[in-house]
């Protein structure tokens, strides 16, 4: 990556965020923050999208959100950590791009059937939901976003927007952004599934000690080993699994090698695994109810990112005007 290089993403205020965001795509934010500027926002706007109708839980859910990234490591001097709704000029860059982003491009985007409930219309927000995303990338001028392999192809849409946007306007002007796949592990649920509030599988920030081992405890290991001695199969075990998120690969042999040689029992690998996730998530609890308990400083995190964002987003508008002729 070149040296003028600049990360974006953003975060849907959905729920209460869990281990799979933590350990996922906001430690990737962590570390990315070291080494690029970086701007992340909530995004308030895309939480419109499946939350219609109970839109009044998005601000409760942004604060938790906003909680979480400053308790996970996020720096407001090294970062710009702001809400998207705050910054009008996403959706003044989204309007802009839609008079130019053919229907077509929209309608052959590989994820929007999952998006969209059964027997429901298709809401335009939803259809659009790629060009807004376009727009909150090129408007901080990005070039490197941090996403999952799912969210592949709405980059790819974001790039044939700017290289429209510049082909049109005979400019160039918007770079081509390119994803920073995630190098942490997929982390799975209780259940063995990605860990998802959808499947209701998570193991949340704000879990106690005693709720992330009952929650352990009830996580289905391998159905033949019935007998600590029995040889186990850690490759279908989700505890394992689980495990290798947060231990380094030698700690990793050695309790794949224990549970094939039927040295550890699963009730005993629970209890470890449990210690381990509390170990890990008390600290960022402790970070992250201090802010819920004072909303004053939170909030003035917020204004300050807020102002950041509003200054880069102004100037990336006027001349954006400028080359259109508005």
């Amino acid at each position: 990556m070149a040296n003028n290089d600049v990360v974006v993403s953003g975060i849907r205020p959905t729920g209460v965020p869990h281990l799979g965001n933590l350990r996922g795509a906001l430690q990737q934010w962590v570390d990315l923050q070291e080494k690029y500027p970086c701007f992340y926002f909530i995004a308030d706007w895309h939480a419109l999208f499946g939350l219609e109708e109970r839109s009044r839980e998005i601000k409760e859910n942004t604060k938790k959100v906003l909680a979480t990234l400053l308790a996970v490591g996020l720096d407001p001097e090294k970062s710009t950590i702001f809400i998207q709704s705050q910054v009008p000029e996403h959706l003044t860059l989204f309007t802009i791009f839609s008079a130019i982003t053919p229907v077509g491009w929209l309608e052959r985007n590989p994820t929007l059937k999952d998006m969209v409930r059964a027997e429901e219309p298709l809401p335009y927000g939803l259809l659009g939901y790629p060009v807004l995303q376009a727009a909150d990338i090129l408007l901080y001028k990005g070039t490197m976003v941090p996403v999952g392999k799912d969210q592949q192809p709405h980059l790819e849409i974001s790039r044939e927007i700017a290289r429209r946007f510049n082909s049109l306007f005979g400019v160039e002007f918007f770079p081509e952004p390119q994803a920073v796949l995630n190098e942490y592990p997929v982390l799975p649920g209780t259940d063995g599934r990605k860990m998802s509030k959808s499947y209701s599988n998570v193991i949340s920030i704000e879990d106690d000690r005693e709720t992330v081992r009952f929650k352990v405890r009830q996580m289905i290991t391998d159905p033949q080993k019935i007998r600590k001695s029995d040889p186990g199969h850690p490759d279908i075990c989700s505890v394992f699994q689980l495990e290798k998120g947060f231990v380094d690969s030698a700690y990793s042999k050695d309790i794949y090698d224990r549970c094939v040689q039927g040295l550890l029992g699963c009730v005993e690998h629970k209890n470890m695994l449990a210690d381990i996730i509390w170990q890990y998530l008390e600290p960022i609890r402790e970070k992250y109810f201090y802010y819920l308990e004072h909303e004053e400083e939170l909030w003035k995190i917020a204004s300050y990112g807020n102002e950041k964002a509003t200054k880069v987003a102004k100037e990336t508008m006027r001349e954006v005007l400028d080359i259109i002729g508005l």
